[in-house]
Parts: C-alpha cells; sequence; structure tokens
C-alpha cells in the first residue's frame, strides 16, 4: 500500500517541484499548466498529497473511477467540514483565502444525511418550478443590455464587461431582488471573487440576504427565495440565507467561466467556423470546455469519517479529500470514450448525491449568452493572440483573468434608440454603469434600461 513518504520528487523543471512533496495548487504556475501538475500527481495512484494555499493541506482525487467512488459514498466521504481535523486542531491560517470555500456552512454543500435530504429538496424543488422560457427571455434581456454598455467602442473585455456580471443580473431576477438589494448584492460578491476585503464582502452580502428573506416573508413572489420559504422544510431565515448564498455563488463563478472559455474557444479554434451563426457549435464548445477546461475544477471537498483506503492509497479520518474534476475528465483510462464527447460522462457537475442541482439553468444560461453575443456583433473576433490570454490563480477554479474582444462599433440610430436583433428590446438612451468601477449601479442601471 502506497503511502505519501513515498511520494516521487518532481523532476527538475517541472512546476510542482518547488512545492516538495506537495504541489503546490496556487500562484501563476499552476494556473498556466495545470495539466502539467496532473499528469504528475497522477504517478502517485489515484489521489495524491497538494496544497491549497500556504499551510492548507489536501488530498487530490485524479482518477475518474477514484472520484466517482468518492462522489457516490457518502456514509464513508461527508461533506461536512466539522470533521476537518487540521483545522480543529488549529494548523490551518484562519486568515486563509481558501477557507471561506471550505469552512462549514448550514447549507446542502455541507451536510449529510437527513440534513442534506431535507435542504437538498428545498433546493431542488424550487429550482424545478422555473420556467425556462422565462429564464431565456431574461438572459436576452441581460445580454442585449451589457452589450448595449460597450458595443460603441468597438472593443470589450468580454470578462469584465460581460461574462463576469450576466449571471448576477440574471439571478437578481430568478431571487426577485429590488434594485438597491441587488446592487449591493452584486458589489459584495464581485469583491468576493476578487479577493477584496473578503470579511467585509460575507458580511455585506448576508446583510443583503436577510433583508431580501424578510422582504420576502412579507412580500413573496414567483422566484426562488419565495418559493425556498414556501417549502416544506420551512427552513428559517438563517437557513434561507445560506441556502441563497451558495446558489449565488454556485450559479455566478461556473457559469461566467463556462461562458468565457467557451467564448475563448468559438473566436479562437478553427474548428468552430462560423460559430458566431451555429447554435449546435455554441453546445459543442460549451461541452469541450465542460470535459477539458471545467470552470470549477477542483472542489467537491470530502471528509473520510474513518481511515479508509482508496484503490491502495492510505486516506486519514479527518483529512479533506478534493475531487480533481479536470484531472478526473483527462484520465487517460477514458481516452477512447472520450473521443466522443458524452454529454453525461464528464464530471464538471459532480456526481451522487451532491451534484449539481442547477446544471440545466447554467447551461441555458450560458447558451443564451453566448449567442446573443454573437449574433449582435457577429464579426467580433479576439484582441490578442490566443495563447497570450492568461488565468486566474487559485486551486478550485478554472478562469481567464480577461477577454480582449474587438468589432466594428455599432452606432446608435437616429433619436438615440438601439434596435436589436432576435426579439430583443428596443431601448432609448438609458443611463448605464460603463465598466468595474460603477458595479455598484449594474443591477439598478438595468431595470431603468429595461423600462425605457
Amino acid at each position: 500500500m502506497q503511502s505519501h513518504s513515498e511520494f516521487q520528487t518532481p523532476p527538475p523543471g517541472c512546476p510542482a517541484h518547488a512545492g516538495g512533496p506537495r504541489a503546490p495548487l496556487y500562484g501563476p504556475e499552476f494556473a498556466a499548466a495545470p495539466d502539467t501538475f496532473y499528469e504528475h500527481l497522477r504517478q502517485n495512484g489515484p489521489s495524491a498529497p497538494v496544497e491549497l494555499a500556504p499551510g492548507v493541506e489536501a488530498e487530490l482525487v485524479t482518477d475518474y473511477a477514484a472520484a466517482l467512488h468518492v462522489l457516490q459514498n457518502p456514509d464513508t466521504f461527508a461533506r461536512d467540514s466539522r470533521r476537518w481535523r487540521a483545522l480543529n486542531e488549529g494548523r490551518v491560517p484562519l486568515d486563509s483565502p481558501v477557507l471561506p470555500m471550505m469552512m462549514y456552512r448550514p447549507n446542502c454543500m455541507f451536510s449529510d444525511g437527513a440534513d442534506h435530504l431535507r435542504l437538498r429538496q428545498a433546493v431542488t424543488d424550487s429550482l424545478a418550478r422555473l420556467d425556462m422560457h422565462r429564464v431565456s427571455r431574461h438572459v436576452d434581456r441581460v445580454a442585449a443590455y451589457l452589450i448595449d454598455q460597450f458595443r460603441v467602442r468597438g472593443k470589450a473585455d468580454l470578462i469584465a464587461d460581460f461574462s463576469q456580471v450576466l449571471p448576477l443580473l440574471v439571478f437578481n431576477d430568478l431571487f426577485g431582488c429590488p434594485a438597491d438589494l441587488g446592487d449591493r448584492l452584486i458589489v459584495a460578491i464581485s469583491s468576493l471573487f476578487d479577493g477584496i476585503d473578503v470579511e467585509r464582502a460575507n458580511e455585506a452580502m448576508a446583510g443583503a440576504l436577510f433583508e431580501l428573506v424578510a422582504l420576502k416573508r412579507t412580500t413573496p413572489g414567483e422566484d426562488i427565495t419565495s418559493w425556498l420559504m414556501q417549502h416544506q422544510a420551512q427552513l428559517s431565515d438563517e437557513e434561507m440565507v445560506h441556502q441563497l448564498a451558495l446558489l449565488i455563488g454556485a450559479g455566478t463563478e461556473p457559469v461566467q467561466n463556462i461562458i468565457a472559455s467557451a467564448l475563448r474557444l468559438l473566436l479562437s479554434d478553427e474548428q468552430y467556423p462560423g460559430g458566431q451563426h451555429g447554435g449546435v457549435l455554441v453546445e459543442d464548445a460549451i461541452n469541450e470546455v465542460l470535459w477539458n477546461s471545467p470552470p470549477i475544477a477542483n472542489y467537491g471537498t470530502h471528509y473520510p469519517v474513518h481511515d479508509v483506503d482508496l484503490a491502495g492509497t492510505k486516506l486519514a479520518a479527518g483529512e479533506p479529500v478534493l475531487i480533481s474534476f479536470a484531472a478526473a475528465n483527462a484520465d487517460p483510462s477514458l481516452s477512447a470514450s472520450r473521443q466522443t464527447f458524452s454529454k453525461r460522462a464528464h464530471l464538471a457537475w459532480g456526481a451522487g448525491p451532491h451534484a449539481c442541482p442547477a446544471k440545466d439553468p447554467a447551461q441555458l444560461i450560458a447558451i443564451r449568452a453566448i449567442e446573443k453575443l454573437l449574433n449582435m456583433l457577429p464579426d467580433i473576433e479576439l484582441g490578442v493572440p490566443a495563447e497570450t490570454l492568461t488565468w486566474r490563480p487559485g486551486p478550485f477554479h478554472r478562469a481567464l483573468i480577461a477577454l480582449p474582444a474587438r468589432f466594428t462599433p455599432v452606432r446608435e440610430e437616429k433619436g438615440g434608440s438601439r434596435s436589436f436583433q432576435a426579439g430583443g428590446p428596443t431601448a432609448g438612451n438609458a443611463p448605464a454603469p460603463q465598466g468595474k468601477s460603477q458595479k455598484g449601479s449594474w443591477w439598478s442601471g438595468f431595470l431603468s434600461w429595461w423600462k425605457v
């Protein structure tokens, strides 16, 4: 049986070499070449020891079959991070940047057994009430609004100006947020993603969500917040806030990464000629992203309830065990089946009882957003060579830092109106934010724009 003392030292020149016995999954080296890390880690069996941040150690599962085993056996591999032994023993820095993604919260992601079943059912039942036609229409409106802010310039950063903001605006509508609360949520969540004053951003997000819950207690609507509240699970206000925070986080970061990575393919890969006019090609590009660049690359943290053997490797009770969705999808044993690019076999959405409950609306949002952009700006192209694009450091996500694009500027028509294709709105000169500095008014700006 293999032990971690036998972990092979990376060869000179390998990006993992500087990390000693644990490969560091942070910093620009890992972000630039994660596949090199995964290839090295596979030499040590189905899982290998890694460092998620300085002083935060974990086990990373890179084998597809082993990943499925962990994901599908919650009685052995629990999700409740209160089992995290190193954290309980004070061996994890409390100011670590990865703690907000790993510490326990009373939501369905960090719960097990009956608690998980109760919370998960409330979430899945509420999501099942979504009208997908309504979601599609709202994505079209939001995409048109965002494009309206930059299309006269002839250039844009498709992350800062489009993919990063679009899912936030869509979820504001699905959650029934009024203008002020929606603006505050966008600022808080954007700060969390950007790592800016995380503690204050967490407090701001919680405050806004508590206000939203209080509002919906007295004035319910046709929205996810109200449906969660009305569910037979009878969620408390605290449970409501934590389920909403989970849905926002799980519904925005992955979606923005899918949109950006798929656009990178569509605008640079020769296998997608004319992709801006082909809906099937957009779906193909997204499927390729989910296989080869999963938006959440390493996550799904589990904690063995007792010492366990995983295909010959000892895992200690209470040790964080993460699933590398990216490495598992690239498992060499899948090479034959991967040639067909099955839409169901990849692990980008997880598997087992904790599989993503919102994968269908997430994919719909990504597809509609991309199609709207490519239809409104049919000659759009990358503004820099694809090989010069850089990836945002971090152990969990696969996210581009920026995606510069250029296109023929679209001038305003006489009379100040702007017309849109595919049944989109016609809007006048409603005031709207320009760029990241105006995130605090994105939602109210959209609502004003839509009413004109």
